[in-house]
């Protein structure tokens, strides 16, 4: 750790509650409440298994959104380190600057401009060909909304907590109605009927690497997409260029990597994961690739969707130059079934 720890988390964790208040609620409230009885696991150090008490969860939510109201209109804050105030969003810097310390620090534009900033304990750091990979463990400072992996530049980080988080949920969404499907086969193969607090932490670790093959097709897809791609996604003033956007980059990204690294290890179980994570315009679009898997992964059968990859890294190449090339009028109205690939 390094002199003045306590600083610098307070500084992250400041940030983290402005972003909260100007876009936490900017979701169903469904997912909301969801989210926040997570972070308050997270906040109070709550083991998975253990249901947070309802009333005292919602007295903090009351509590929470009171403060939130205060500070909405607030500046971010600079973060103190080594004696240097570093600008919120230069992640790069901070992270240099706090090189030897043990911490990873983490800050960027998520979903609909929103800000999105972390401070943790560094488990892990490799070199992934041109790329540098950081693996978070525990997390000191977060927001409501954690994302478990993200790429600035060259540099990869993946966030142990923030991926536990999310398996968890989805495992307990799923044992509810325990619906056959990919999560199914995902939870099945790591024992979730046996020991359901075991397997989420061997899925957690199991399957950090899908992430990490994510993120590497993300630095893929940069070189093949170009500089002006980030500039495009951050002037979209509405929801649906965005996530159009967003979602042919994601598809792009894992046709190129995800999906062919998986397919040469005879990932299966990962392949499972992955697919439980394909949903919503991604998914949408890309039906060719839906059909594949269900007709080939647990029959020994990969050909189907190593071709369906192939072809989606072209077909996602070629309408991500597009989508550059157009306004966000254009975008927002273009049919899904006009960029969908399908068999």
């Amino acid at each position: 750790m390094i002199v003045g720890m306590a600083a610098l988390v307070s500084a992250v964790q400041t940030n983290c509650d402005i972003a909260d208040a100007r876009h936490a609620r900017d979701v169903s409230l469904c997912t909301y409440l969801l989210g926040m009885r997570e972070f308050y696991r997270w906040e109070h150090e709550l083991p998975y298994g253990v249901s947070p008490p309802r009333s005292e969860v919602g007295r903090w939510i009351a509590e929470r959104e009171a403060r939130w109201e205060q500070i909405a209109d607030e500046d971010f804050v600079a973060l103190p380190v080594a004696g240097r105030e570093f600008d919120p969003f230069a992640a790069p810097l901070v992270n240099a600057a706090l090189a030897g310390s043990g911490l990873v620090y983490g800050a960027g534009l998520g979903h609909f401009h929103k800000p999105h900033f972390f401070l943790g304990q560094l488990a892990r750091e490799e070199q992934r060909g041109e790329a540098r990979l950081l693996v978070c463990g525990c997390e000191y400072a977060r927001d409501v909304s954690a994302i478990p992996a993200a790429s600035q530049g060259a540099t990869m980080i993946v966030r142990r907590e923030a991926l536990r988080q999310w398996l968890w949920e989805k495992a307990e969404g799923w044992d509810v109605k325990q619906q056959d499907g990919a999560l199914k086969s995902a939870l099945l193969a790591y024992g979730f009927d046996r020991d359901p607090l075991v397997a989420i932490e061997r899925m957690t670790d199991g399957e950090i690497e899908t992430l990490v093959l994510h993120e590497e097709g993300e630095i893929a897809a940069g070189r093949l997409l170009g500089s002006d791609w980030s500039a495009k996604l951050q002037g979209f003033s509405g929801k649906r260029a965005e996530l159009l956007a967003r979602a042919v980059r994601d598809n792009l990204a894992d046709c190129l990597v995800t999906l062919p690294r998986l397919l040469q290890r005879n990932a299966e179980d990962s392949l499972h994961f992955w697919f439980s994570t394909f949903d919503g315009l991604r998914r949408e679009l890309f039906p060719r690739l839906v059909a594949a898997y269900e007709s080939t992964v647990g029959a020994g059968e990969t050909a189907m969707l190593l071709n369906a990859a192939e072809a989606g890294s072209i077909h996602f190449a070629a309408l991500g130059l597009r989508l550059l090339e157009m306004d966000e009028a254009g975008i927002a109205g273009l049919s899904h079934e006009s960029a969908s690939i399908s068999l």
